[in-house]
């Protein structure tokens, strides 16, 4: 088979209705737009507009805040860190940080920093760098051997509330 032998399905070209071509086309003069009026023109994208009435994304209740600069965090949870240290992807016996987990193909990308979740379970001992993490895990990883480093600011925080208590 060569390029100039290539040729579509049967069926797979349809032609298009051509408006506005006289009468004997039956889409002739108005187009199908019917008469006059703002939707018979080009240019006419009325989303939303009821008539007058009141329209119904304005009548329905707006509830909540979406905070703008709100932190996204890179979620992995320890099973998928096992599986990744089992298929050898990340050592661990080394330091892991989002870096490497995103090298290794873990995670696509860090976002705001990577929080470390609980679901799965964690046989190899590593020392682990994140920016957040859930007690369960932190135990689960302290469980295996290993060690959890979060930043400063979480663990002065965390100092602050044991204090308070």
């Amino acid at each position: 088979m060569r390029l100039n032998e290539l040729s579509d399905n049967a069926g797979a070209k349809h032609n298009s209705k051509r408006f506005g071509r006289g009468p004997g086309s039956g889409k002739g003069k108005t187009a199908g737009r019917g008469v006059k009026g703002q939707k018979s023109r080009s240019g006419v994208a009325i989303k939303g507009f009821e008539g007058g009435q009141m329209p119904l994304h304005m009548r329905l209740p707006k509830r909540g805040f979406n905070k703008p600069n709100r932190m996204r965090w890179a979620e992995l949870n320890l099973g998928r860190l096992q599986i990744a240290i089992d298929a050898k992807k990340i050592d661990a016996k080394k330091a892991i940080d989002g870096k490497v987990l995103v090298e290794a193909g873990v995670l696509r990308r860090e976002l705001d920093g990577v929080r470390l979740l609980a679901k799965g379970t964690l046989k190899a001992k590593v020392e682990i760098s994140v920016a957040g993490a859930t007690a369960a895990a932190i135990a689960a990883v302290e469980k295996a051997g290993g060690k959890v480093i979060l930043p400063e600011v979480k663990a002065l925080e965390a100092k602050t509330k044991a204090a308070k208590k």
